[in-house]
């Protein structure tokens, strides 16, 4: 695999409006933008609106706009989008739930996808790649319905190996692999907590049908239980299914990405994490307000794993120069030449944001929160980058979770300052509610490249 410097690639589609790169291109690995159905003049592109309303279908408008633009792009790259996409995300957004649903465990987000998946398949043939599909509250184009950004692998010496889920483990509905083995790398799908039949249609549950599986229920007749706690054990239990069947295992987890409900929910979850992965956890971001593609379920976890055969080392990363973790993941964790960071936010290591963060009650016209907590978060990068043997430029791909977005202009315009080269791929988006950490107005989920 080439061990290139990062590359910005520039294909011909329309030109973005916010600092980033349509993709960059390192180490063999392909991280594309978060693209949408918008000629960033106008808004969504004439090409993606529908005439007329009853006669097309504007979520599959907008999906093959999206899909004709990554496929120029990964082409620019020198990738095909039919074989060589390992990993992709989509972000549908909803008004769905409320706040109020998601306190109460509801991330049902009221969607249908069917027009996307349709389009989608038109394009990326099987094995499909590790899929993550969640509902967000807004995009930063009025009227998108859509959000898509994926990572390919650029490497002539190995084909895409897709997985079925194994004997006993659910197989997924929507046409995607719950595991595609690229080289060395292994990626899973994000799962969620049920067996994609549940009681649907049976007279003991119309009216509220439900997808859970079983397992991951508990009984609300009794006092004991945790809800969020048996949802995550079940889906860890089928994610370590599924990466045994791909020739991988838990233990091998370099990165997990983990859609929650309500930031309450992350202390449960994170109560089962420490059993499942005491010693050596993997780098790990935790994304609220997260709508979910199963009614009942309040997780979802996806993770980037090395194969059982690989010869390339685990090596997770600390310093001193950056806050401590406040949860249950290290700082970040380097492998061969990239660097796969834990979330960022701007607080200390107690998950409390650090002072300085937010306009003083007293002074409400002074202080630009969204510029402090950027400059603050990637001070912290910066360090955690140097500890791995690279360096903040070499940031490669950026997803930025803002909780209602009114910091953003600052906050980007903070970011752009620091990387007056290539910009990394940027995937932005409005989660719709305070974060994890109380006052924080963005989340980060980082890779970095790391030369030789």
């Amino acid at each position: 695999m080439s061990n290139k410097a990062p590359q910005a690639i520039w294909p011909d589609i329309p030109a973005p409006l916010m600092p980033y790169s349509p993709a960059v291109k390192a180490g063999g690995w392909v991280f594309v933008s978060g693209q949408l159905a918008s000629d960033f003049k106008t808004g969504i592109a004439p090409e993606a609106k529908a005439a007329n309303p009853n006669l097309a279908d504007e979520q599959a408008l907008q999906s093959r706009f999206v899909m004709e633009t990554l496929k120029r792009t990964l082409a620019n790259a020198g990738c095909d989008i039919a074989r060589d996409v390992a990993r992709i995300w989509q972000w549908f957004p909803s008004e769905a739930p409320t706040y109020e649903q998601f306190k109460a465990g509801d991330c049902w987000p009221e969607l249908s996808i069917s027009p996307y998946l349709d389009t989608r398949n038109d394009y990326i043939q099987e094995p499909r790649p590790a899929s993550t599909a969640v509902g967000i509250r807004a995009l930063p184009v009025r009227g998108a319905r859509i959000e898509v950004d994926m990572i390919a692998i650029d490497d002539p010496n190995s084909v895409p190996q897709g997985f079925a889920a194994p004997a006993g483990v659910p197989m997924p509905l929507a046409g995607y692999s719950p595991a595609l083995r690229r080289g060395d790398w292994v990626f899973l799908a994000g799962e969620v907590p049920t067996d994609w039949v549940g009681d649907y249609g049976e007279h003991r549950s119309m009216g509220a049908p439900s997808a859970l599986a079983k397992a991951a229920r508990v009984n609300p007749y009794v006092w004991y239980g945790s809800p969020i706690e048996a949802q995550t054990e079940y889906t860890l239990s089928k994610l370590a299914a599924i990466a045994e069947a791909a020739g991988s295992s838990l233990e091998r987890a370099v990165k997990a990405e983990v859609y929650i409900g309500h930031p309450s929910d992350y202390a449960g979850m994170d109560r089962v994490w420490k059993r499942w992965f005491p010693n050596n956890p993997p780098a790990r971001v935790v994304i609220p307000y997260m709508g979910l593609g199963t009614m009942g379920s309040r997780i979802e976890i996806a993770f980037t794993l090395l194969a059982n055969d690989s010869k390339l080392q685990i090596e997770r990363i600390e310093t001193s120069d950056a806050p401590e973790p406040w949860s249950h993941e290290p700082q970040a964790v380097k492998v061969g030449n990239f660097l796969f960071l834990s979330q960022q936010m701007a607080c200390d290591s107690r998950g409390v944001l650090a002072d300085g963060m937010v306009r003083h009650p007293e002074f409400p016209w002074y202080g630009l929160p969204g510029q402090n907590q950027m400059r603050y978060m990637l001070k912290n990068v910066a360090a955690i980058c140097e500890a791995g043997g690279t360096s903040l430029p070499n940031v490669v791909r950026r997803a930025c979770f803002h909780d209602d977005g009114t910091w953003f202009a600052d906050s980007i315009q903070e970011w752009a300052a620091h990387f007056p080269g290539i910009k990394p791929a940027s995937t932005t988006m409005k989660v719709g509610g305070p974060l994890v950490v109380p006052g924080a107005n963005a989340l980060l989920d980082l890779i970095a490249y790391v030369p030789d």
